[in-house]
Order: C-alpha cells, then sequence, then structure tokens
C-alpha cells in the first residue's frame, strides 16, 4: 500500500434504485465544484457515478425517471426477451447516445482516475477495469458491473464473462486504500447498523446458476464479506481516513423500482443529507490532520 501519494477518492457502493440516494449526493458535490482524485463504484455505483466524473449533475435521476414505464429500458418483458431486466442495447447504448448523451468529453479530459468493479463468473475473481475512454467497451464495463444474478445474462468484454461487482466487493475501500488512496469519501446505500444476512432464495437461485459455481459460491459467502467491508469503513471513518455518508434511515426503495416518485424521494433524502453535512466534509477535504495523509480536490467546470 502506498502511504505517500496524498489522493482522496471516492467509493459507490450499489443497491439498484437505492442508489438514486448516492446521485442526490454527488450532484450536490458537482454544485459545489468538489471533485476528488479518483473513483471506485459497483454496480449502480458506477452506473450512475460515472456522471461525477462527466460533471453532469442531474442526469442519472433525469433519464431513470424519463424511461422508469419504458419496456424498451427495462422490465420484465426485457426480461423475457432479451435475458436482461435493463436492456442491454437500449439502457447502455442507444440512452448514453442518443436520448440523454453522456458527455464523452468531459469524462475523457478529467484528471480523475476511474474504475468499474466486476465478477468473473469463471474465476470468481474481482475485476477492477480503469475506465478512461467512452467506447462500446467502456458501456459495457459498465453494464457487466450492474448486471445481476439470474435478471441479466453474463457479459462478455476483456475476454472474461462477467457479473455484478458486488457478488465479491460491493465496497471496494481497501481497493481504493491499496491504490493510494488513503483518504476517502464513501457513500453507502444502506443505513448504520445494517449487517447482511444470508442471501434469500438460494433455493431457487441455484438451479438458475447451475452453469455458474463460482456466482453461487459467491452468494453463499457475501454476507459475511459485506459485514467485513463494513467493519473497514467503520474502522477507517474512526481513524479519521474515511467520510462516511450512509442514509439516516432506510431507503425502502426496491432494487428495480419503476415509481418516479419513490426514486425522487430517494434522490432528496441524498441530497438533504449532503447539503447538511456539506461543510463538514470540506473540512476533511482541507484538514490534513483528518487522515493520515493529506488529499486534494480539484474543481471541475
Amino acid at each position: 500500500m502506498n502511504m505517500d501519494t496524498g489522493k482522496t477518492g471516492i467509493v459507490l457502493e450499489g443497491g439498484g434504485m437505492r442508489g438514486m440516494y448516492t446521485c442526490g449526493i454527488l450532484d450536490v458535490l458537482m454544485e459545489n465544484h468538489i471533485y476528488l482524485d479518483g473513483m471506485v463504484g459497483v454496480s449502480a455505483g458506477i452506473a450512475f457515478g460515472c456522471n461525477y466524473k462527466s460533471g453532469q449533475a442531474g442526469r442519472a435521476l433525469r433519464y431513470n425517471v424519463r424511461f422508469a414505464r419504458d419496456h424498451r429500458y427495462s422490465g420484465l418483458w426485457s426480461l423475457l426477451k432479451t435475458g436482461n431486466y435493463y436492456n442491454a442495447w437500449f439502457a447502455y447504448h442507444l440512452v448514453p447516445k442518443h436520448y440523454d448523451v453522456f458527455d464523452y468529453n468531459a469524462f475523457e479530459e478529467s484528471p480523475m482516475e476511474c474504475y468499474a468493479v466486476c465478477f468473473d463468473v469463471n474465476t470468481g475473481s474481482s475485476v477492477y477495469q480503469r475506465l478512461d475512454r467512452v467506447n462500446d467497451d467502456f458501456f459495457e464495463w459498465i453494464r457487466a458491473s450492474a448486471s445481476m444474478p439470474v435478471v441479466a445474462q453474463p457479459v462478455e468484454v476483456g475476454g472474461r464473462k462477467l457479473l455484478d461487482g458486488g457478488l465479491a466487493d460491493s465496497i471496494p475501500l481497501e481497493f481504493m486504500m491499496n491504490k493510494g488512496f488513503n483518504r476517502n469519501v464513501v457513500i453507502l446505500t444502506r443505513e448504520d447498523g445494517y449487517r447482511k444476512t444470508s442471501e434469500h432464495g438460494m433455493w431457487l437461485i441455484k438451479p438458475l446458476l447451475r452453469k455458474y459455481p463460482k456466482v453461487i459460491e459467491a452468494l453463499q459467502h457475501r454476507p459475511a464479506l459485506y459485514n467485513k467491508q463494513v467493519q473497514l469503513v467503520h474502522e477507517q471513518e474512526r481513524k479519521g481516513a474515511a467520510f462516511v455518508f450512509r442514509p439516516s434511515k432506510p431507503l425502502n426503495v426496491s432494487r428495480t423500482t419503476h415509481d418516479a416518485k419513490e426514486m425522487n424521494r430517494v434522490y432528496q433524502q441524498g441530497r438533504e443529507e449532503a447539503l447538511q453535512r456539506l461543510d463538514e466534509l470540506k473540512k476533511f477535504l482541507a484538514d490534513p490532520e483528518e487522515s493520515p495523509t493529506t488529499g486534494q480536490s480539484h474543481e471541475q467546470p
């Protein structure tokens, strides 16, 4: 672990539409010109968080609300027709290229390091892909990170077959620390005190995933691993090396909700909690005594 770089990172947990909470926080950061040195996102964390690097406040909420009930975007129609609850082509290629355009240039020009976390279904290991260039593979890496078992097919990209990064690394704080990001802002989508218990419905999941025993194994080990990662977040927070956003109350929203009002509610909770703690966050980012090393934030237009 490099202890001399002084880089500050941001770690984004997934959670489907719980990620609207993350969007609210990230939009407040963007509106206040707070951009950190690096970012890692898992599942919805990177699917929505990539807009932080491109500086597009409001975009993630906007397109999710716009296409919330569009069968071309997501739902049972897409699942039955394509094997993916979120339509691979429409949601991950047509929307960012035509309907709500992703800012390729801003993303590529930003100095922020950006990583997506995926799960290799053949090896059972986490894959951390750095995202620098915006092309078809870029969107496929993001899709892979957000492809939940059973409701999505493995994504073939980079010579691998991949699924949701949360299978093995739901909160990749340790990854960022190993990359030299010794001060980190962590955005969780579960409230304080939440601990994961055994995965529900394993009796049904096992036959559906029989072709991918490493996925089944990861699901069985996931609760213990997740709880260990939560413990690391707490330890880093106590040391002053992590600034943690976590919902002040349970978000109580479905991972795949189509209800625009629910999306807005969760988004507004994120905004409000970010605004309440904005001065505290600025102090953390500015004060070298808050953590072992001095990180920096940089501004983008």
